[in-house]
């Protein structure tokens, strides 16, 4: 599941470390508690509209250009998403082996030749 807190927050985080700045000067900066800001970069809290405004006074950034960043990366995560649901779920190929009697040759190691390949059956 895709959350938008962690996104956003993972954006924030870009954004300030970008600058070259402390949690704390941006907290400091934006009027809101340290240990709530890195809540919010880390995910853990949803910023209201009003915080996020602060924050992105903060850092200097505007408001459209964090979002369109969050947006762009819900995006790739949607993609990589849906690319992972519809991948077809790999099925091991095994020989379909009947009653088949070996002698001399060690266990571990029995090649089986088909007519167009050779089938190498590697004892786990």
């Amino acid at each position: 599941m895709i959350l938008l807190r962690r996104l956003l927050g993972d954006v924030l985080r870009r954004q300030r470390q970008r600058q070259g700045r402390t949690l704390r000067e941006v907290s400091s900066s934006a009027r809101v508690s340290l240990g709530y800001l890195s809540e919010v970069e880390r995910g853990q809290k949803e910023a209201s509209s009003e915080l996020l405004a602060a924050i992105c006074d903060a850092l200097d950034v505007r408001m459209s250009e964090l979002m369109r960043e969050v947006s762009d990366e819900l995006a790739l995560a949607e993609l990589a998403q849906s690319a992972r649901a519809t991948e077809p779920v790999p099925t091991p190929v095994r020989p379909m082996l009947g009653s088949v009697s070996v002698t001399g040759v060690p266990p571990e190691r029995v090649t089986i030749k088909a007519p167009a390949e050779a089938v190498d059956v590697v004892a786990a």
